[in-house]
Parts: structure tokens; sequence; C-alpha cells
């Protein structure tokens, strides 16, 4: 392994592989800051291209656009609240809390720091557990997914704020509002009221630009906000993270390193689930977790990390079983076949320096990426002291591009309008979005694994939980359920009797 990891990065440091591999983070980057126009579409529009590239210098370019695009999407979420990415929505959450705070800076260089090192650790489990490790992909089947999403939605418990009922009530109304359009196994329609652009349903990019960008615009204005900070901002030096505070952001992301990659080894777990989960383990085991939502450094740290971690993770069962654990990584597939190759076990051994060049290239890029990132800090975070009457046009402006874009329909600007309305009345109402969100992602996946899996089964429910991960994933999400209810209850009581000596006193 040592031998093919060094001839793989002394290839990967040819002066050509190097200009690919800069090109393909150039681009990456910039697709993840545009919102709306995510990886996948900017590979599809490059695939043609590959065509007359070596195959080392197509998939260097392809995966540049891929993980730079990760990298990219935290930008707009933290300075303006709008995810570049769908992976960065829950950066937002805490990211942006800090731009207000005047600390963009900070945040801006954690999230690059951890995307640093997420990927590079990531490429060294490639480089060592590929092969063995995809082998347990095969394992889960519809039954454990529909265990792991069960699992996931106990994340619902951190996001509902402090009304426990209302949190689940909007996290089931984002699962209701996924379901709208046309029923992916039988064909009927739902919840479409005649409509012809409903029958293709909500698009996840419309939603999110309209419940963060458009939202968040309505929202500063209807408070007469000048600009998002106001006070003054030193060298992108003086911004990186230090002491303690890096040293609590270091260590969420090597949490969220080690969740993003484990899930990321599954088919169909996106890295927005990965950085949910992320988000909410680092709250479960914060001594402070009421303070996320404030500006916690961990809330920028820790889903950044799982979301790079996850995107690295599927180069796994890409490359040594052919399975695409993303849209984009199906496009790299794609990539691969139009080459002549063909992904599996063999590739590793037919192959090789192939596969140890590209791997070679991706800690080539995320150094690269780091280089490129940081140094942008500095300027990145001075779009924080903008006047709001200039930003506040040009957000919604790329709002309305950013809707857009996704499927070319006018149908998805107006969702962005109307989720925008909503974002806003829920903020209006202190009413929590990021339950709408997750139940928006995992409704879909659970609807789907649930039935597949009474298929399996005949129509018996109790088959499924014969499964032994479903099992273990079942009880450790009753588990983690019973232990948050325990926990809220507890911390309530705290709070009130806090607040009742403060009165007597």
């Amino acid at each position: 392994m040592d031998t093919g990891l060094l001839g793989g990065l002394a290839n990967a440091l040819a002066p050509l592989n190097i200009g690919f591999a800069l090109i393909g983070c150039l681009l990456g980057t910039l697709v993840g800051v545009l919102p709306g126009l995510g990886p996948a579409s900017a590979m599809a529009i490059l695939l043609p291209i590959t065509t007359y590239m070596s195959p080392e210098g197509a998939i260097i370019i392809m995966a540049g656009i891929y993980y730079g695009a990760m990298y990219g999407g935290s930008t707009t979420a933290i300075l303006m609240n709008i995810p570049g990415e769908v992976s960065s929505v829950v950066t937002a959450v805490d990211g942006f809390q800090m731009t207000k705070q005047g600390r963009a800076g900070q945040a801006l260089a954690i999230a690059a720091i951890g995307s640093f090192a997420a990927g590079i650790l990531g490429t060294l489990a490639i480089a060592v557990i590929g092969p063995t490790v995809a082998d347990l992909a095969l394992r889960f089947g519809p039954p454990e997914y529909f265990g792991l999403v069960l699992f996931s939605l106990t994340a619902l418990i951190s996001f509902a704020g402090p009304s426990l009922i209302s949190g689940l009530a909007i996290g089931a109304l984002g699962m209701a509002l996924a379901s709208i359009g046309t029923d992916p196994l039988t064909g009927t329609q739902r919840m479409t009221f005649g409509s012809l652009e409903m029958t293709k349903g909500l698009d996840i990019i419309p939603v999110l630009i309209g419940l963060f960008g458009i939202g968040e615009v309505l929202t500063s204005l209807g408070a007469n906000v000048s600009q998002i900070y106001s006070g003054r901002l030193g060298s992108w030096l003086s911004m990186i993270p230090r002491g303690a505070e890096l040293t609590r952001g270091l260590l969420a992301s090597l949490r969220g390193t080690v969740i993003g990659f484990v899930m990321g080894l599954l088919p169909g777990m996106l890295p927005a689930l990965t950085a949910y989960l992320s988000y909410d383990v680092e709250k479960r085991i914060s001594k402070t977790p009421e303070l996320f939502g404030t500006g916690m450094i961990e809330g920028v740290a820790a889903p950044e990390a799982a979301n790079n971690a996850t995107a690295m993770a599927g180069f796994i069962p890409l490359l040594s079983l052919g399975i695409p654990t993303s849209p984009a990584l199906a496009i790299m597939l794609g990539t691969l076949l139009i080459n002549g190759l063909t992904p599996g076990p063999m590739l590793f051994a037919q192959n090789a320096a192939f596969v140890w060049t590209v791997i070679g290239s991706m800690f080539v890029a995320n150094a690269m990426l780091l280089v490129l990132n940081l140094p942008l800090v500095g300027l990145w975070a001075r779009i924080s002291l903008i006047p709001y009457s200039v930003l506040g046009p040009i957000v919604l402006a790329v709002c309305a591009v950013g809707a857009y874009a996704p499927r070319n329909t006018i149908f998805d600007v107006w969702v962005a309008l109307i989720f925008g309305v909503v974002g806003y009345a829920m903020r209006r109402l202190s009413m929590p979005i990021a339950p709408l969100v997750l139940g928006f992602l995992l409704g879909p996946l659970m609807e789907q694994s649930l039935r597949q899996s009474l298929a399996l089964s005949g129509g018996d429910p109790l088959l499924i939980l014969s499964r032994p991960i479903t099992l273990i994933l079942c009880i450790m999400a009753v588990l983690v359920v019973v232990g948050t209810l325990i926990v809220r209850r507890r911390s309530s009581l705290i709070e009130r009797v806090i607040e009742q000596s403060t009165n007597e006193t």
C-alpha cells in the first residue's frame, strides 16, 4: 500500500494533473457558492469534455468539482444564511449567527479547516481500508435502511426547540410536503390539486432558498437591518480560531469526520443527512446544548467535516463495487465507464496505478482547497459589512436564479417565494425551521425503505425487526428518544427552580 500510495502521489503531482485538480477545485468552489447549481449539474455539463482527456485527468477534475462544491457550499450559508449546497443547511444555523456577531472569519476558517481534516482523513481511510469496508454496504437492504432512517429521525428532538410537540409537528409537515407529486411505486398523484407542475413534486433547492435566503431577507427588512455586522473586522490571519475555540472546533471536526465517513459508505446516505446527524451528536454531548443555534463553533465544524467525509467515503463503494452513493458519484461512474474502466474489485488489481493516482490527487486537491480558501476568509467576511440596501436585492436576485437553475422552471421560483414567506412567518413566530428541512429530506427515504421492506416481508411489519441490524437501530432510536426526553425534562425542571428562586429573591 505504501509503494502504491507514494507512486500515486508522485503521479498526482505531475504538472498536468495538478492543473486538472486546480481547475476542478476552482469550479467546485464556485458551484458550491452559487445556490441551486449543485456538483452533479456542473459535472454533467463537463462530462462530454472528459472524453478527450486521459482517464486520470477526467476523474481528477470531476473529483475536484465534487469535493470543491462541499467546501464552497458553506460560504453563502455562513455569510448570508443561503445554503449553497443542501449539505450546508445545518451549517447556516450557527454559522450565520457567528457572522452577525462579527465572527464570520472564524466560521469560514473552521469550516475550511474541518473540511480539510475530513478530506485528508477520509482519503487515508480510502487508501487503507477501501475494498474491505465497502463490503459492509452490501449488508444493508430496505429493512436496514428503514432502521437507519428511523434512528436519524431522533435528531428531530434536538432541533425541535422549546416546544417538542410543535417541533415534531413541523417535522411531520416536512415529510408531508416531500410526498407531494407522483407516487414512485404506483404512479398515482398525491396532493397535486390538478397542477401539472405539482406532479413533479417540490424540489429541495427552491424550498431551502425560500426558507433560508428569501426568509432571511424579509426578516432583515422587517427589522430595518442596516448591515449584517456593523463592527470592525481585522486581517484574515486574526480571524483564524485559536486556543480553546480552535480545540473545540477540531475535536468536533474529528467526530464529524467519523460519523460522515461511516455513514457515507451506505448508498443513498446524502451528505446533508450526515451533517444533521453530526450536529445532533455535538448538541447531545455538549455541556451547553442550549447555546447551539447562537453561534457555537462546533455547530459549524462538525457538519462541514461530516459532509466532506461523506463525499470522500462515497469513493470506496464506487471504486471497489461500482455502486454510486449520490447523483454526483453516478456521473463519476459514467466518467469511468466512458474511459473504458469498470469499477469493481478487479479495478484495484488491473488498474492499480490509476486508482492510486486518483487517491493521491485527493490529498493534493484537499491541500489546494485549504490554500485557496483560508486567504479568502477576510475577503468573504467583509460581505457582512455591505449595506443591506445593496446586499438585500443582490441576495434576492441570487435566490431567484438559484431557484430557477435546477429544473429551469418559473414554478420553482414561485415555490421559493412562497417558502420565503413561510420562513419569515416561522421566524416571527419563533418556530424552528430545521425540523421542516430534516423531515423533507428523510420523508422519501423512510417511505421508500418501509414500503420495500413490507413488500419483502409479505406485509408483515414484525418480520422487519427480525433483521439484527434493523432491530439494533430501532432499539438505539428508542433509547436515544427516552434519554433525550429525560434530559429535556430535567433541564426544564432546573430552569423552573432557578426562575422561582430568582423571583423569590
